[in-house]
Parts: C-alpha cells; structure tokens; sequence
C-alpha cells in the first residue's frame, strides 16, 4: 500500500470513530504498524494523530511502551453525556425544518435499521453517524454543531461501543423514525425528551 500524508484533523476523526465503534475497544493497545495499514498513513501521521487523541483524553500514553485506549472515568463520561444533552436539546430550538430534509433523513434511517442486523458495527456508527449530523445540520447556529461535534467525538457512554447490546441498536433505530415524526410535527419539546433518552440510552419518560 502506498502510504499518503494525511490531513491531521481527518485522521484524529477516524481513529476516534473507531474506538466509538468499539473497533478499537477500551484497553487495547494501539499498535502504530497496524494504524498505518489501516488508514494508509505514515508513522509520523499516525504518532501526531495519536498524540491529538492524547490530548483529549481517548488514548494514554506510556513512554517506552506505547499508545492504548483510554478508559474513561464513568462520572467524566456521564458528565460529558449531560453536556451533550444541553447542547443538542438547545439545536432543537435552532432548527429549520423542511420535508426535503426530513425525507432524506428517512433514507438514513431507514439504512441504519438495514444495518443494525445485517452490517458491520462501523457501518452501523458510521450511518448512525451520518443521521445525527443531519439532523443538526438544520440548526442555524453553526458554532454550537462545531460543539456538538466535538462533544460526540468524545468516548461513548456504554464500554466497547456505542451501543450496550444489539437490543439496545434495534431501540435506536426506532428513536430514529420517532425524531423524525416529532420533527414533522413539529413537537419540539417531546424531541428534547426523546434526546435526552436516545443519548442515556433509557426509556423515554412520560
């Protein structure tokens, strides 16, 4: 394979889309030959990617051994889940939405239920991935989606991947067509409810 210079940001991006997929799981050792297979890249980029990552607190490093991901502390992580929330409850109130939007938001959805049973885990967060950025995509306020990326970058709120169990990826996908549905309708304040459920993965209140 021939090995590229990467852009840093878009390499940072991949490796943490990796350990949010469980890919890369808590734990592991990061073995910087295999990142270079992996993303194509040269050491240098992997060790300046991985040293960005280091920074915010998804690998640790120890010298002389290396680089592995990290295990988040359960309050930062829950803490970290609650910002989410504030921010994405906040976009809701920002949002322009359009049929147009909200059929091709139906395509993704309907994608990631295909998905959930018959693809691959990257598959799946990358489609779950690709819904969610959509949806924000209709908030107006473009720095607070640079915040909402940034926070959902972070490590996810369940151990080895985004999602606790294959049932819990099945209730997902059906929050997927319930935003939907709330947003045609236009019921902003059940879709608050209904975030803040889908990122604590627990039932909806009533």
């Amino acid at each position: 394979m021939n090995k590229k210079t990467t852009d840093r940001s878009q390499l940072v991006l991949l490796i943490s889309n990796d350990i949010n997929a469980g890919i890369l799981p808590t734990g592991s050792w990061l073995k910087q030959i295999d990142l270079e297979h992996r993303y194509g890249c040269t050491r240098l980029d992997i060790r300046r990617a991985l040293d960005q990552l280091v920074l915010k607190n998804m690998v640790e490093h120890i010298p002389n051994r290396g680089y592995y991901v990290h295990t988040p502390d359960l309050t930062q992580v829950s803490d970290t889940r609650e910002v989410r929330i504030a921010l994405e409850c906040a976009a809701v109130d920002q949002m322009i939405v359009t049929e147009e939007r909200l059929q091709a938001l139906d395509v993704i959805a309907q994608r990631f239920s295909r998905l959930v049973n018959e693809g691959t885990m990257q598959e799946c967060y990358s489609a779950n991935l690709e819904f969610h950025r959509g949806i924000y995509d209709m908030c107006t306020n473009r720095v607070m989606i640079e915040f909402i990326e940034e926070i959902r970058s972070r490590p996810p709120s369940s151990p080895g991947g985004t999602w606790r169990t294959h049932l819990r990826a099945e209730q997902s996908s059906r929050e997927h067509f319930q935003i939907l549905e709330l947003l045609r309708n236009g019921d902003r304040e059940q879709l608050k409810r209904l975030i803040a459920a889908h990122i604590r993965q627990t039932p909806l209140e009533p």
